[in-house]
């Protein structure tokens, strides 16, 4: 009698679990959702899923899929999500504040929350405009706050599984890599060229305006060069601030001076179409100061002088030709106010 009644619970609790599915459910709200109402589910080339979201920005879908992480897009947001078959998972947040607000739950919630967690440590200690201030001791000081605070979330995620740790203990080593070689890339750059020491100079650039002009033609008075391309997403996000700081110290002894080095790259080694979007460009956007562009691109004897590797790069020259900075704030920095503040301009 006993054995007949421990196989009838064996038999009522296998049929109350029932079989694996094979799909995941997951659902969620996207609150302020864009106009697309759609949210897209995707691993790179081999998996691909759209779903439609209701009004308010409520879903809910199955997807059959292989146990991974998958990224997800609404809009021009993205996240990333673990899925796997047989489980329920969900989100929730607002498109106006996409990454700061979302939130997992459901199955492996845990898993995922630390992995949006661990993004907001590297957002919230290495601001764009932190990593551009040129403070090395502050960017320092960030980096060990980073990594304390890392092992700390990793505390408050028990449930985690030891395999994504590792991966996340390796994205943020890879991080913690990339801030000290800049900060070392930045040192070597004031090591290199000390303030006050003679610039390296130019000569018969050609004048969007017209003509050509070398760094001594502006002699006696401070120049800031920003050296940038026309392909160079960074260097044209720049564009906007650089127009303000232009216009506020338009009637001062400065001179804002761009200098491309477009030459054919981003243009398939196409020289002509890099100097037709040049022109372009600097008419297109009505780009103001004094623009130029070098005689060779990244060749140019004086990109090569000042060891550019990478651009945007703003360097910061004084009335007599000395430097002030080889790697000056951006202009989207309060620190270059700082600096320019602490001149006779």
């Amino acid at each position: 009698m006993k054995q007949l009644l421990s196989l009838c619970i064996a038999v009522t609790l296998m049929a109350c679990k029932g079989e694996p599915k094979d799909y995941v459910t997951l659902s969620g709200k996207i609150s302020n959702p864009d106009e697309s109402k759609t949210l897209k589910v995707f691993k790179g080339r081999s998996y691909e899923k759209m779903i439609s979201l209701d009004d308010d920005g409520s879903f809910k879908d199955t997807l059959k899929v292989i146990a991974g992480d998958y990224n997800f897009q609404h809009g021009k947001q993205y996240g990333q999500i673990y899925l796997e078959n047989d489980n329920v998972s969900s989100f929730t947040t607002d498109n106006n504040n996409f990454i700061d607000s979302l939130k997992f739950g459901g199955d492996d919630s845990d898993l995922n929350n630390f992995t949006v967690q661990s993004f907001l440590l590297s957002k919230k200690f290495f601001s764009p405009k932190l990593v551009a201030s040129n403070d090395a001791e502050v960017l320092n000081k960030a980096l060990e706050d980073y990594q304390s605070n890392y092992d700390k979330l990793k505390e408050n995620y028990t449930e985690v599984d030891s395999t994504h740790k590792a991966l996340m203990d390796k994205k943020v080593a890879g991080t913690i890599n990339q801030i000290s070689n800049f900060i070392k890339s930045k040192q070597a750059t004031n090591s290199a060229f000390p303030a006050g020491s003679p610039s390296p100079g130019f000569e018969g650039y050609e004048n969007h305006d017209g003509g050509t002009m070398s760094l001594s033609d502006l002699q006696g008075k401070y120049v800031y060069i920003d050296l940038w391309a026309t392909w160079c997403a960074p260097c044209l996000k720049e564009i906007p601030s650089l127009k303000r700081v232009e216009e506020q110290y338009k009637d001062k002894n400065i001179e804002f001076v761009s200098i491309s080095i477009d030459e054919g790259r981003g243009y398939k080694n196409d020289k002509a179409a890099a100097y037709k979007a040049w022109k372009k460009m600097v008419d297109d956007k009505n780009l103001g100061g004094i623009q130029l562009l070098a005689d060779n691109g990244f060749r140019s004897q004086f990109v090569q002088d000042y060891r550019v590797n990478g651009i945007p790069r703003f360097i910061l020259i004084d009335p007599k030709g000395n430097i002030v900075s080889a790697d000056a704030p951006r202009p989207s920095s309060p620190e270059l106010m700082k600096l320019f503040n602490k001149l006779d301009l």
